[in-house]
Parts: C-alpha cells; sequence; structure tokens
C-alpha cells in the first residue's frame, strides 16, 4: 500500500489551549490526586487538582511579576521531575512559551538554545547549571532573570507575584488560542546544530485528543497512573505529562533512574514509557542475574516461553501444553519482573527508536504489553501506535484517527494531520525542507504500510549505506537487533561504498563483569576486546541478526572497541539515539582497519 488514511471519529474535547485542563480538574475534581510528589521525608505526597491550580497561579503571578510578557520565551533546564511541569503550566498560565533544555546540555548547546529562542527567562535546577548560565550571560542579551530549583526558585516566583491579581493571569489566559506557539522543542541534534520546533497549543490538543481517545485503555482507567522518568525536555515524556493532565491519570516523576527501581516499586504505576534500551537493559539485567545465580537456563525457557506464548496470540492462541508451561513460568519467573515494577502495570509506551520483535513478544508474553510507537519532535511526539485492541509486533502500528501516511516514490513516510507542527523558529529553509504546500510532512524516516495500514519503520533515509556493489542497507535492522545481546551496549553498521558490511561493537559495562567472571577473566574492556571467547560469543549476536537480512546486508566481519559511547561524551542524544555522524568521525581509523 502506498497511502492510508485513518478517519477521524472520536469526538475531541472543546479546549483551546492547555490551561483549560487545570481550572476544569480543580471544578470538576477539586480533590482528586492529579499527582504524586516525594515530601521532605521522601514519601509520596499526593497533590490535588485544587493545589495544583493554586501553585501553578503563585508561580505564574511571579514570572508576570518578573516582567515576562506574553509570547515571551521562558527555558527549564532540568531533571525530570514536579517542579518541571509546575513550572510548564505557569509559564503558559503566564501567557509565556516554554523552552526546554536537556539538563546534560554543554555550554554551547545551551548558548545555542537559549539565543536563538530569545529566552527572557530561564530557570535551572542546580548552582552547576546555574553557574554555566552564569557564564555565558554575555552572550544572552535577552536574557533578564535566572532562577534556580534547588535554590528556592518556585517559593521566589511566588514572593514575587504576591501583588499581582488573577485577573492579570487570565487576561493573559483568554489570548490564548490554538494557534498559539506553546513550546519551542529542540531537536536532539543527531545531524547538525539542533532546531526549534514550534508547537502550538493546537497540536498537542489534537495529538492528545486523538492518543488519549485511543489509548483509553491506558489513561482513563480506574487508578491510572504513570511514573515519568524520560527527560521532560524530549516531546516523547511532555506529551504523557500533558495526556495525564487532561486525563486525571495521577502522575509522578522519578528524576534520578539509579533510583528507577525502587521508585517503581513504591509508586506501583498501572503504565510506563521508555525507550527500547531502557526495556533491552530490563531484559539483558534479568538475564545476566539469572545465570549468576545459576539459574540461568530456567531464565532462558521462561523467556522462550514468554515469546513463544506471545507469538501463539497472533496465531489462534496457545495449546494446552503451552498455556501450562506458561503459567509454571508465571509463578517462578515472571511474576517477580512484574512485582519489580509495581505490580501494577500492564502496559508500556516504547518509542524514540525500533524495538525489536523478539523484546516486545517476552514482555507480552509475561503480562506487560509493550505498545510500540512512532512520531518525532515535528510531530508532537506520535504519529502511530499500536493500540492494546489492534497490535502487529513488528509495527509502529497504525496512524492515529485523523492522521494520513504515504510512501514517496524513494520510500520515506511522508505524515499529515493537525498534531504535524507549521515550521521551525525562525528557519524557514529548514521548514520548506520538510513541510510541503499541501502540509505533508517528511519524516526522513524509510518504511512501509501493510493492507491494513500498519506501519514499518525500516531505516533512516540519511543513514541508509550503499555498498561497493550497489546494494542498499538500512543499518538499523542490523543495530537493534545486535543491541539486544546483553554484552553489547552499542553498535554501528558500516559498508557505505565498501565490498561488505560490517560492525563495531562497544560492550555492556553491566553485564561484562558477571561475563568475565563466569569465564575467569579480568572486566577489563581493553583486555577483552580481542579475547577469543568474547568474539564467539559476539559471533553469536551477528549470526543471530543476520537472520533479518538477506545475504549481501548481512555482517561479514566486526571488531570490538574499549570505547564507551554515551551522552556526556557526545555520541548518543539524550533519547539515546546514536549520534552516526560524530561516531563515524571518531571511529574512522577502525572502520578502515576493517576493510585493510
Amino acid at each position: 500500500m502506498r497511502e492510508y488514511h485513518h478517519p477521524l471519529t472520536l469526538a475531541l474535547g472543546s479546549d483551546t489551549d492547555l490551561t483549560q485542563a487545570v481550572l476544569r480538574n480543580a471544578q470538576e475534581a477539586p480533590q482528586a490526586a492529579l499527582f504524586s510528589r516525594r515530601g521532605a521525608d521522601r514519601a509520596w505526597e499526593d497533590v490535588t487538582s485544587t493545589q495544583f491550580l493554586e501553585e501553578v497561579r503563585a508561580a505564574a503571578r511571579g514570572l508576570v511579576a518578573a516582567g515576562v510578557q506574553p509570547g515571551d520565551r521562558v527555558a527549564i533546564m532540568s531533571k525530570t521531575r514536579f517542579e518541571w511541569t509546575l513550572l510548564d503550566y505557569a509559564a503558559w498560565f503566564a501567557g509565556a512559551v516554554t523552552v526546554p533544555v536537556y539538563e546534560t546540555s554543554s555550554a554551547e548547546q545551551v548558548t545555542w538554545i537559549l539565543s536563538d529562542s530569545g529566552a527572557r527567562a530561564v530557570l535551572v535546577e542546580t548552582q552547576q547549571h546555574a553557574a554555566l548560565v552564569a557564564g555565558i550571560r554575555e552572550e544572552l542579551p535577552a536574557l533578564d532573570h535566572v532562577w534556580t530549583i534547588e535554590s528556592g526558585a518556585v517559593a521566589e516566583l511566588e514572593h514575587l507575584g504576591r501583588t499581582v491579581a488573577d485577573e492579570s493571569l487570565e487576561r493573559r489566559r483568554e489570548q490564548l488560542g490554538p494557534d498559539t506557539v506553546a513550546t519551542i522543542v529542540y531537536t536532539s541534534g543527531t545531524t547538525g546544530r539542533p532546531k526549534g520546533c514550534a508547537l502550538t497549543h493546537g497540536n498537542f490538543l489534537y495529538e492528545l485528543g486523538v492518543a488519549t481517545g485511543e489509548l483509553e485503555d491506558l489513561f482513563s482507567e480506574e487508578d491510572a497512573a504513570t511514573l515519568l522518568f524520560l527527560p521532560l525536555a524530549h516531546v516523547f515524556a511532555r506529551i504523557i505529562q500533558v495526556g495525564c493532565v487532561m486525563s486525571r491519570a495521577r502522575l509522578g516523576h522519578s528524576p534520578d533512574v539509579k533510583n528507577l527501581m525502587a521508585d517503581l516499586a513504591e509508586f506501583r504505576p498501572t503504565f510506563i514509557l521508555a525507550v527500547p534500551r531502557v526495556f533491552e537493559k530490563v531484559f539483558n539485567g534479568a538475564s545476566q542475574k539469572a545465570y549468576s545465580e545459576g539459574r540461568g537456563a530456567i531464565f532462558a525457557r521462561a523467556a522462550a516461553t514468554a515469546i513463544a506464548y506471545s507469538e501463539s496470540l497472533d496465531h489462534g492462541g496457545p495449546g494446552l501444553r503451552l498455556r501450562l508451561t506458561h503459567a509454571l513460568f508465571d509463578r517462578l519467573v515472571y511474576t517477580k519482573l512484574r512485582t519489580a515494577l509495581g505490580g501494577r502495570c500492564r502496559y508500556a509506551i516504547s518509542g524514540g527508536a525500533p524495538l525489536g520483535e523478539r523484546l516486545s513478544h517476552f514482555f507480552r508474553g509475561l503480562g506487560l504489553t509493550v505498545l510500540e510507537g512512532y512520531g518525532l519532535t515535528e510531530t508532537t511526539a506520535a504519529l502511530a501506535a499500536n493500540l492494546p485492541g489492534a497490535i502487529r509486533i513488528g509495527t509502529v502500528g497504525r496512524p492515529f484517527q485523523g492522521t494520513s501516511v504515504k510512501v514517496a516514490d524513494d520510500g520515506e513516510l511522508l505524515w499529515r494531520g493537525d498534531q504535524v507542527f507549521s515550521g521551525y523558529w525562525h528557519n524557514a529553509e529548514a521548514t520548506r525542507e520538510v513541510l510541503d504546500a499541501d502540509g505533508w510532512f517528511r519524516s526522513g524516516d524509510i518504511g512501509e504500510i501493510d493492507a491494513e495500514g500498519f506501519v514499518r519503520i525500516t531505516g533512516r533515509k540519511k543513514e541508509i549505506i550503499v555498498t561497493a556493489g550497489g546494494k542498499n542497507v538500512a543499518p538499523a535492522v542490523l543495530e537493534d537487533r545486535l543491541r539486544q545481546h546483553p554484552l553489547i551496549d552499542q553498535c554501528v553498521v558500516v559498508g557505505d561504498q565498501k565490498p561488505f558490511i560490517a560492525a563495531l561493537i562497544t560492550l555492556d559495562r553491566e553485564s561484562l563483569p558477571r561475563w568475565a567472571a563466569d569465564h575467569g577473566k579480568r572486566p577489563d574492556p581493553d583486555s577483552l576486546v580481542a579475547d577469543p571467547e568474547l568474539h564467539a560469543e559476539l559471533q553469536g549476536a551477528v549470526d543471530e541478526a543476520n537472520l533479518a537480512v538477506s545475504h549481501a546486508e548481512s555482517i561479514r566481519k566486526f571488531a570490538v572497541l574499549a570505547d564507551e559511547w554515551t551522552e556526556e561524551g557526545g555520541q548518543l542524544t539524550p533519547s539515546m539515539k546514536l549520534k552516526r555522524a560524530v561516531v563515524m568521525r571518531e571511529v574512522h581509523r577502525d572502520v578502515e582497519e576493517l576493510y585493510r
């Protein structure tokens, strides 16, 4: 199929801006627990709809008192925490535009985002962030205010705004509409300088009107709750934040992934969202733990049973023997994994990168259905998703209602819908490159559409490798499979204008010590990169990945690097995507050695 349109049948709400949901919640359900946040004693404390409205208004009055005008840009540079959400809505109540900044950003990145957006104020999390901004202040002539969350920014804003009347806020709120810019979200910058995606209140309202309607099982079930741990600077987490406020699903924040498992066990979410690397880490961690405790064979059989059980759901259901085996492993293995997530989690939303079919089947087989979706910053997050009643593992689902998709002549996926942005901030040339006159957005992704409208992503247009023999190869297919192996952290598939496909692999620093101990070796990446036993283990992963492609596309040779590719090192984006151009610059000698 070359084109698919999903007609709109849902009745969308009448809101015209994102602040109206906060007012409606306080009016209709004043004592409902809209959030849970950590108190002084680290216990979870509920924040009611009324309390949230009061705190948002208080902070918004402070922004007004400080001179923030309607349309001014207010940046937030912080980990995911309750104050992030509070200040996001406060900026909207004051008529301002929020500009998210990753808390891990470099001085150069922060300078670019604050200067390009023309931010008048910035709310940073820590004194280190404040010092970073102070060091670049001379390059930011539009910046008037810097407040630090950990130094009492919220209380300071409340104090500043004590003389500002609510009527002043209301007049600003009434100026908001569907076409008002709500936020400028800068792309992760996998290639080139980040571009600011100007997303309107209408973009969010449409996206969430259809998303919460089609994902009603997640957002509207009794006691619906989720714990955010992905960066709120990323549109994926941001859309869940706004969706929870609109649907009154209880929202919590977990700023430190080191405490994530403890936070999940205490918070007990009913659904979570994560990027594929998180699911890979959960599976690999459980597998390695089982092997180190001498229960590796049991876990391997349990994993194979979960996958087989899930696969059978798509082909008539499991037989008696499989049901009995599955029930046994449910008591021995699956229950423990579900308990680690709090015991109530039934669904997970995965996005940001492709999730392998094996992992999707594994988690569904143990009782956690992973709903893989697809979207970009420019499309206010999701354009398509697998839904509880319409799942096709291996795809990113069907387009949401009111959304169209088509395949261009070169295989690129083009999308159209009211969640698609109208352009990049102050960058008309870049906007023209991705949006045509009819509103079709060029995604940059290569894919296909089946007869029922399910979309499969097969690669990035700019990342297609053309071998010396003229074969086009999408590296993502192989890379996604390789990263599922416990010992592999990251990898890059190479071979452009080369005689065959090859790969460079980095080792997982969490799994490596267990493997090394089991094989009587030192857990030192430098000493293991040429180890024959390690190479034999990784060759199995390469062989498994090659099953997904033709012989001409398969990996013929690989090398192991002692390097670690990280966000801090500049090789990964905050959403764990590989910055291919950066990595290729750093490893060009290693690539040449593969073909020597």
